[in-house]
């Protein structure tokens, strides 16, 4: 899967990996792993080392006090020798997740250098060499439309191995992944400036074209002629229109159709119920939603999974105008239900009830799933590393965590709490668009509401304080996360290996 460039944002590539069988001493930088250690010794080296560096490398391992923990790197220069830098990176108990972090240490480490070298383990399981190639690759990101910015040194990282078919297998799909995600950063951080709805939309028709995928767009006409009344209104007061982008990889011999809905509001400035101004800064990100479940069928087309996934993305601008929407307004979503707005800041339960509705009604899905940058509340309760899920469905629920888990995206399940269902009551229309607080939990409940047939299937997950990340964090660049790639594709693969 190669990286699709994103219109405005300067073209760059992937860090380069390979599978190597070559001496240490032909590396300029090695990376070495370090494992804990039994309780009464100190931490170990995990690989093969040449005699001649052997009590050295054992030596300073000692004095920098190296506990062998995943992603502590600690680093021996020689200048005079070859290898000339020598890092030793902590690998933990080696699983999966802490050979992500191990990666992610690694390239920022060797991040200066055109190449470098690392040796695995001795005989590292399959979803290990995953993990690293993750970390490897996803701390590699970077964002800027600075001009003059100088493009990134690193590009190839040669992974020491008895195993290179193995290897290169795990690495293949660590890339598709990695690329997805780069994918959905770069869509998020683009400024709102460029990120117009008709601008992500055809953003997202190139992609799926460059990895087969089918692409429809529906524009303001359509969407009123089908009765979206949801993105219609939200979309309303922007001098750029809303859009409903479907995407479907539809395999020969698929038996399971997921659909996937992600919100795409590409700004939001909250509408006639304005933000205050600290909180409008970052909105260019609440559209993670779509840029997630769009890396998603990317890859699963990449990958070649067999199973029919659909990626709808209803995407509008929030903005104050003359046209804009107003609190008191009720909308028609697509398939007849109403809406009371009480508040044009809750515009992304709008958009995704029109989609929700569509696919209940019209894609016959086997499973629905929603992602959404949807409530402060989310924030509030789990933090910054973890969504909110809501899911009537327990098989459902236990599967998306345990693909989040696997992924390194956590997840917590949150309840569908029925006390709350009559705060959605409206005296004018079937629901109301702000029941207040909870904030995460009425929300699930109002989209609930639109889930139709699917709802017994059906599951949300609010990822409003994991789409952004306010500094480097392991595997996470400072900036868009592009949180769900991993989790949905891992699910994918889950569905299609039972």
């Amino acid at each position: 899967m190669p990286l699709v460039s994103v219109p405005g944002v300067p073209a760059r590539r992937l860090p380069e990996i390979r599978s190597a069988v070559s001496p240490y001493r032909r590396a300029d930088v090695l990376v070495l792993p370090v494992a804990p250690g039994a309780d009464d010794e100190g931490p170990v080296l995990a690989s093969a080392v040449p005699d001649d560096l052997t009590d050295v490398l054992t030596a300073f391992l000692a004095d920098a006090g190296h506990t062998g923990k995943a992603g502590s790197l600690h680093t021996l220069p020689r200048p005079t020798s070859t290898p000339s830098v020598v890092h030793l990176v902590g690998i933990g108990d080696g699983g999966e997740a802490a050979m992500r972090s191990a990666g992610a240490a690694v390239t920022r480490a060797v991040s200066g250098r055109p190449r470098a070298t690392v040796a695995l383990p001795d005989g590292p399981a399959p979803d290990a060499v995953r993990g690293l190639a993750e970390g490897l690759l996803l701390a590699a990101y970077r964002f800027t439309l600075a001009s003059g910015a100088e493009p990134p040194k690193l590009r190839r990282i040669d992974l020491l191995t008895e195993d290179p078919d193995t290897v290169d297998a795990e690495v293949a799909i660590a890339r598709v992944i990695a690329e997805a995600t780069w994918l959905a950063r770069d869509l998020v951080n683009t400024p709102g400036l460029l990120k117009s709805p008709e601008w992500l939309a055809n953003a997202a028709v190139k992609a799926a074209a460059a990895h087969g995928v089918a692409a429809t767009v529906r524009g303001p006409e359509q969407l009123a002629a089908e009765g979206f009344g949801g993105l219609l209104a939200v979309g309303g007061g922007s001098a750029r229109g809303p859009r409903l982008v479907e995407l479907t990889w539809a395999p020969r011999g698929a038996k399971q159709h997921v659909v996937l809905v992600g919100k795409g509001i590409t700004f939001d400035t909250g509408g006639i119920s304005i933000k205050p101004g600290p909180g409008m800064a970052l909105m260019k990100k609440d559209m993670g939603g779509a840029a997630a479940v769009l890396g998603t069928v990317l890859a699963a087309a990449a990958l070649e999974l067999p199973i029919r996934v659909t990626a709808l993305l209803p995407i509008a601008e929030n903005m104050p105008s003359g046209s804009a929407y107003r609190p008191g307004d009720v909308i028609r979503h697509h398939g007849g239900k109403t809406s009371e707005v009480l508040n044009t800041d809750a515009e992304g339960r709008l958009v995704l009830a029109d989609a929700l509705a569509y696919a209940a009604a019209r894609l016959r899905p086997d499973v629905l799933v929603d992602l959404a940058t949807l409530t402060g509340a989310q924030s509030v309760s789990l933090g910054k590393r973890t969504a909110a899920l809501f899911s009537p469905s327990d098989e459902l629920a236990d599967a998306l965590a345990a693909a989040a888990g696997e992924a390194g995206e956590r997840v917590w399940r949150m309840p569908l709490a029925e006390d709350y269902v009559g705060e959605l009551r409206s005296d004018v229309a079937d629901v109301n668009n702000a029941a207040g607080n909870p904030g995460a939990i009425t929300a699930a409940l109002y989209l609930r509401e639109f889930a139709g047939d699917a709802a017994d299937r059906w599951a949300h997950l609010d990822m409003s304080g994991p789409a952004w990340s306010d500094k480097p964090d392991g595997e996470l660049a400072r900036g868009a996360t592009g949180w769900g790639v991993r989790t949905l594709v891992r699910w994918l693969q889950g569905i299609t290996a039972a």
